[in-house]
């Protein structure tokens, strides 16, 4: 403002000495016409070698002055546009570019009731802001700001989120009221609603977010190979798998038996439970399975390390290449750097999605009609998956655990298939 005051007298002061200097050069001129009309042998008279200096130098002072102040201007709207930020895959490899403003822009939640399980979503919140606390220092890929960080979110912004939301459902739970959180009012007054536009460079007239869901089926299986349940499930030996020798081999090399006794890798890892070839591919796609044994026992089963191909959007489940090794784990696990570290996780309140470059512990509200009526739903990204890096269209509800694809069907038909978001975050 300084800047443009001094240019504006400058200006003003210049245009004021030019002016006079022409007034009195056109009195002169006037003058000497006239005198020239009564002597014709004298000559007109110009502007002084003084005058002439004087007023050259204001005009280079004054276009210098002007130079400077479009410069200026140049480089604050330079500063002041909006950054393109890098979308990375698994590989953390650049995929393609977009500015924050075209993904997220400011909201509010509209006057409806939202809709969670207290107590679920008090486990996962609690169990995501552990896996900062515990593994934070060992995960760079959860310290990234993602597309969110053009707005000014940081990772510090989303453990003060998870904290006060965790405070506040326990308080809420423990004098056996209806949490706040459920309160549109409350949570437009405590947090920052940011609206989350869907960008999909493939479909670019997409806004809303596609919602699908995944689930984990119970299914019928083995500790031991047995005629019908004859696919194994194979666990990584620690001692072996430093050398990544798994990652030479695609699914179907897996199921040719290559770690079956004969095979030119057997010995190397270990069968964890047997499985139909339907089973595998379920177990595969959720990644997680609950397997009923014989005996009356079960167990839940979780992927832990993949074989670093990617997956392949659009390819039929058993021509994809990726195949996943498991562990068996004692709850339904979400993300994690490694099998011991992932996040503990419930139906109903966790969403996969794309941790890269959205980020873990994200607070999702989905904005829906269903039935003629408006429906909101609180979730948080605890979990994702190979379909999920990169996307910014897109989030995976976990819906629940189902015998089969019927009851899971008829579940979710009262679930969204597009949806508006929103990411909430503490103010």
């Amino acid at each position: 403002m300084l800047f443009n005051q001094k240019v504006r007298l400058t200006v003003g002061f210049a245009t004021l000495l030019i002016t006079g200097f022409a007034s009195s050069y056109l009195y002169t001129q006037s003058k000497t016409k006239q005198l020239a009309q009564q002597n014709p042998i004298r000559d007109n008279l110009p502007l002084t070698t003084q005058q002439i200096s004087l007023v050259s130098n204001i005009q280079n002072t004054l276009n210098e002055n002007i130079s400077k102040q479009n410069t200026s201007s140049s480089q604050r709207e330079l500063a002041q546009a909006p950054k393109a930020y890098s979308v990375i895959d698994e590989a953390q490899k650049p995929k393609f570019r977009v500015n924050s403003s075209q993904v997220f822009s400011s909201g509010k939640l509209p006057t409806t009731k939202v809709n969670f399980n207290q107590a679920d979503l008090l486990a996962t919140l609690s169990n995501t802001r552990k896996y900062f606390q515990d593994y934070g220092s060992l995960d760079p890929d959860v310290q990234r700001t993602g597309v969110l960080g053009a707005q000014g979110v940081t990772v510090e912004d989303i453990l003060k989120t998870l904290d006060f939301m965790i405070a506040v459902l326990q308080e809420d739970i423990a004098n056996r009221r209806t949490t706040r959180l459920q309160d549109p009012n409350f949570i437009n007054s405590n947090f920052r609603v940011i609206k989350w536009s869907a960008y999909n460079p493939q479909k670019s007239q997409q806004e809303r977010l596609r919602i699908t869901k995944y689930a984990v089926f119970t299914h019928p299986g083995s500790r031991k190979k047995t005629s019908t349940f004859n696919i194994p499930i194979y666990s990584l030996k620690d001692d072996l798998a430093a050398s990544k020798f798994y990652t030479r081999y695609t699914k179907q090399d897996v199921l040719s038996g290559i770690y079956e006794p004969g095979g030119r890798e057997y010995g190397k890892v270990e069968p964890l439970a047997y499985l139909t070839r339907k089973g595998l591919e379920e177990a595969l796609m959720e990644g997680t399975i609950l397997i009923n044994f014989p005996d009356g026992s079960k167990a839940y089963f979780n992927v832990d390390r993949n074989n670093e191909i990617a997956y392949v959007r659009g390819l039929a489940a058993t021509a994809q290449k990726r195949y996943w090794y498991f562990r068996e784990v004692d709850a339904i696990k979400g993300y994690g750097y490694k099998i011991d570290a992932k996040i503990s996780i419930k139906p109903g309140v966790t969403f996969a999605g794309d941790v890269l470059n959205i980020g873990l512990g994200k607070i999702i509200v989905l904005e829906y009609n269903k039935g003629g009526r408006k429906n909101l739903k609180m979730g948080i990204i605890a979990d994702t998956g190979g379909a999920f890096l990169p996307n910014l269209h897109q989030l995976d509800f976990l819906a629940g655990i189902f015998k089969n694809n019927k009851d899971f069907g008829q579940h979710i038909q009262e679930l969204p298939d597009y949806a508006q978001a929103y990411i909430l975050v503490k103010k």
